[in-house]
């Protein structure tokens, strides 16, 4: 899917600087019918061979359509503000030396690094299902990464199409900053939150802002796509720290940073995890049949059960086998089961591992699961994704599994799971 000149753009060099990655929320290590090309569930940005970022030069101030339209065909990087049918303001963008430009959208186009579809919540068995009408931007925004070090990562609303055009139309909300410089926001717009403390067991939520085509940081609109702007928040700025979320409106990202992946548990290390809880040979209370956790690429997959499966009453945290009794409503039969060590009523479901290790904040055992999904990883990760809100639909936020997207209950967002060891 990538042409040979992205090819060698993006692809790692002898000894590459990675900038960091972007790691869509609600896929558990990969998409569901695998990562192809372009479009997959992370993408690592490299230094490129060129530098291929842009940066503003000339102003034009333009009357008639066919004048705008002779500019944008100049073969340049431009942005075009529509402010009547009469009048259109066109910056054009330059080379820039130091920076390289990643872009991510929905388009496969060929300017688009990573293209990213609507996240399903819970929706990784079998085929993806399919989006009636999406919600994210065919061009939706772009990362500019510093090629000398410190490698700082901005993110910016808006991608350039093929063409090499932005075109914010006469309804997009526009205007003309203070300084003179024109700025602009996309129809769902770019939200940004930047955790307090970066992404370790201490960080805090911080506050959902919305980002600027020009990289300004500014408060939410009343909703999604108003035309009204927020606030300029002056003191804060479109830098992408560890842990940063980007959210596209309709998928979450995750940034992380070369420094920050370098202390993430690696596959090896959750796999190692996986087979010490097996080799402690946790039984089923009930039935007395030994439980296993199914491999990492089952978990990855949510395949079909296996038998030696567990399952985990949500409300008390005790571990069981599967077993078809202790029902409380036929209609929904693992919504409110009957825990036959404790007598506490709730729902009932299957275990999975989280493999993605970018979404863990430490490198601990996983000893707890989100509820209502069952989901498994560190107590230090539960609770932190436990905390963040994450953007739902044009107005709402909740939090989320971060490895399947599913709502995490309000009453209770994660469970200590309680396993029971062998009895011989």
């Amino acid at each position: 899917m990538f042409s040979s000149s992205q090819e060698e753009h993006c692809a790692p060099s002898k000894d590459p600087v990675k900038y960091g990655e972007l790691v869509v929320l609600g896929y558990n290590g990969s998409l569901p019918n695998g990562d192809r090309g372009r479009r997959k569930s992370r993408f690592a940005l490299y230094k490129r061979t060129k530098a291929n970022g842009v940066k503003p030069s000339t102003v034009h101030i333009l009357n008639t359509p066919q004048a705008s339209k002779a500019v944008n065909c100049k073969g340049q990087h431009s942005i075009s503000y529509t402010l009547s049918r009469n009048q259109t303001v066109v910056v054009e963008y330059s080379h820039d030396k130091d920076t390289d430009m990643f872009q991510i959208g929905r388009s496969t186009e060929s300017p688009i690094d990573f293209v990213v579809t609507d996240t399903i919540a819970g929706g990784q068995e079998g085929d993806e299902t399919p989006i009636t009408q999406s919600t994210i931007s065919r061009f939706a925004c772009r990362v500019v990464c510093e090629r000398n070090p410190p490698f700082t990562a901005r993110i910016y609303a808006a991608g350039f199409d093929s063409s090499k055009n932005i075109f914010l139309g006469e309804k997009a909300a526009k205007w003309k900053n203070p300084d003179g410089h024109m700025d602009g926001l996309t129809t769902n717009g770019v939200l940004v939150m930047h955790p307090k403390g970066g992404f370790t067991e201490e960080s805090k939520p911080g506050v959902w802002r919305e980002i600027s085509v020009c990289g300004d940081v500014y408060t939410l609109r009343e909703t999604r796509s108003a035309q009204t702007p927020g606030k300029l928040v002056e003191n804060e700025s479109n830098i992408l720290q560890d842990g940063s979320l980007v959210d596209l409106c309709g998928a979450t990202l995750l940034w992380r940073t070369a420094e920050g992946l370098f202390h993430t548990p690696t596959q090896k290390h959750l796999e190692a995890l996986r087979q010490e809880i097996n080799a402690a040979r946790p039984q089923c209370p009930v039935g007395l049949n030994t439980l296993a956790f199914p491999s990492m690429q089952r978990s990855r997959a949510l395949s079909s059960l296996e038998d030696k499966q567990p399952w985990v009453y949500l409300a008390c945290g005790h571990v069981h086998g599967y077993h078809n009794w202790g029902h409380r409503s036929e209609q929904e039969p693992n919504t409110q089961r009957e825990c036959p060590m404790c007598r506490v009523v709730g729902p009932y479901v299957p275990l999975w591992l989280g493999c993605e290790p970018a979404f863990y904040v430490d490198t601990g055992a996983p000893t707890h699961a989100f509820v209502p999904c069952g989901h498994v990883c560190s107590e230090k990760s539960v609770k932190y994704w436990a905390e963040i809100p994450l953007p739902h639909g044009t107005h709402a936020f909740h939090a989320a599994c971060p490895f399947c997207a599913t709502q995490l209950s309000l009453s209770q967002g994660c469970s200590k799971l309680i396993f029971q060891g062998p009895v011989d």
